[in-house]
């Protein structure tokens, strides 16, 4: 339980930065809230270039980036949606729950 503690600690904490801005941060819509790549890098522990290295891999059943802006050019802006996010970091641990029993 601790673990789970833990866990949704660091996630509120990226939510609430994310809605910081709004006068009401507690409500939200996850499915509607994208995060930036160093709020994704917070919340799974992964660096930057295996963010982009499970992308393309299928079978890693890591979320897709969703484009900010229609430019097809490398660096264009990039975000995800926090509930995949969130989603993927849960099925990792239950991964890991389901090779320990």
């Amino acid at each position: 339980m601790a673990e789970v503690t833990a866990f949704t600690s660091s996630a509120l904490q990226v939510i609430y930065a994310v809605g910081a801005h709004k006068k009401e941060p507690e409500r939200f819509d996850p499915t509607a809230t994208l995060i930036r790549i160093h709020q994704v890098i917070s919340l799974t522990g992964i660096g930057r270039a295996t963010v982009y290295k499970l992308m393309t891999q299928p079978e890693s059943g890591f979320p897709r980036s969703v484009k900010l802006t229609d430019s097809n050019a490398r660096g264009a802006p990039v975000a995800w949606v926090l509930s995949e996010v969130l989603a993927w970091t849960r099925a990792r641990i239950a991964a890991r729950d389901n090779e320990a029993a």
